[in-house]
C-alpha cells in the first residue's frame, strides 16, 4: 500500500500520512519526552489504511520549550484537523508523557473513540524542562486546560539517584513521590471513568523509567470501580521502550529504560493485534 505524506498546516507542527483505500480512522501519534516527531510510527499506521499524524507537541517554533504547562488544546487542534479531513473515528496513540497527554485528552474530548497508551501514567506529573518563560523551577504542571494548570503529583527533591547499567533509573523517584505525596494523588489522577473511549494500555513490568505497570493497574481498577472495561497488555520482562513490528527505536543514552530488545519487541508483538483491531 503506497503511503503519501505532507506537512501539517501552520497552526500544527508535524507530518500527516495517508494511503488508499482509507478506512475513515484518524490517528494522532504522540511521542514522549524525547520530543521526537514519530514519523516512522505514523507511517506504519498509515500503511494500515488510516490517516496518521505524527505531531510535534512541544519544543517547536512558537511552542512551549519543555513539557511544562502544555495546552491540551494542542491535541484538540490535531483532532479538529483530522475531522476536517473527513475522519469518522479518532484514535490517540501516545508513549510515556505522550500517553499521559492522550489519556487526558480523552477525558476532555468526546470525539476520541480510543486511546492506545504505551508505558502510561495514571496521574498528572510536574514539568520536564522549562515553561513558556524558559524557567524550570519552581515545579509546575505538565498541562493546562483553558489556561488553567492541571493538578499534579509533585516531585521529591530529597530523592537519591538510583542507577541501572550506568544510567539513572527514575522508577524509584516516581514511586517515592506517590508515597510522599499520597494526599495529592486523587486530585492529580486522570479521571478515565469520565470517558467512553476504548482504552488499551501497554506496559512492561521491568520499566525502569517509571512504574507504568503500576500506573496501568491503577487505571484498570479505577475504571472497573465505575463499571468500565479496560484492555491491558503487560510484558513481564519488557521495559519503558515498547517496539511495534519493524520498529528500531534506539534506547535513551540518558535514562535507564529497563527491558531488552527482545522483551520490548515481544510486548509490541503481543499488543499489535489489539492495536490493529482499534485502528
Amino acid at each position: 500500500m503506497d503511503t503519501e505524506h505532507h506537512r501539517l498546516p501552520p497552526e500544527l507542527q508535524g507530518e500527516v500520512f495517508h494511503s488508499e483505500p482509507d478506512n475513515g480512522t484518524g490517528v494522532v501519534v504522540l511521542a514522549g519526552s524525547s520530543g521526537r516527531v514519530d514519523t516512522a510510527r505514523a507511517r506504519l499506521f498509515a500503511s494500515r489504511g488510516v490517516t496518521a499524524i505524527a505531531l510535534r507537541w512541544f519544543g517547536g517554533e512558537g511552542q512551549v520549550p519543555g513539557i511544562c504547562e502544555v495546552p491540551l488544546e494542542t491535541f484538540f487542534s490535531a483532532i479538529d484537523y483530522l475531522v476536517e479531513l473527513g475522519c469518522k473515528r479518532i484514535v490517540l496513540l501516545g508513549t510515556s508523557k505522550g500517553a499521559e497527554a492522550a489519556l487526558l485528552a480523552a477525558v476532555h474530548d468526546p470525539r476520541i473513540s480510543a486511546v492506545v497508551a504505551m508505558s502510561p501514567s495514571s496521574v498528572v506529573w510536574g514539568n520536564i524542562g522549562p515553561g513558556p518563560d524558559g524557567v524550570n523551577w519552581p515545579e509546575r504542571s505538565s498541562w493546562t486546560l483553558q489556561g488553567r494548570p492541571l493538578p499534579f503529583v509533585p516531585s521529591d527533591p530529597d530523592w537519591v539517584r538510583e542507577y541501572r547499567d550506568g544510567l539513572v533509573a527514575y522508577r524509584g523517584l516516581f514511586e517515592r513521590c506517590l508515597h510522599v505525596h499520597q494526599s495529592e494523588i486523587e486530585a492529580a489522577a486522570i479521571p478515565l471513568e469520565r470517558t467512553n473511549a476504548r482504552i488499551l494500555l501497554v506496559a512492561g513490568s521491568d520499566d525502569a523509567l517509571w512504574p507504568s505497570d503500576r500506573f496501568a493497574a491503577s487505571i484498570v481498577q479505577r475504571r472497573a470501580d465505575s463499571g468500565l472495561a479496560t484492555e491491558l497488555v503487560l510484558g513481564k520482562n519488557a521495559g519503558h521502550r515498547i517496539l511495534l513490528p519493524g520498529e528500531t527505536t534506539p534506547r535513551s543514552s540518558l535514562r535507564a529504560h529497563g527491558g531488552s530488545d527482545e522483551a520490548d519487541a515481544e510486548l509490541g508483538r503481543q499488543a499489535w493485534e489489539q492495536i490493529l483491531a482499534i485502528l
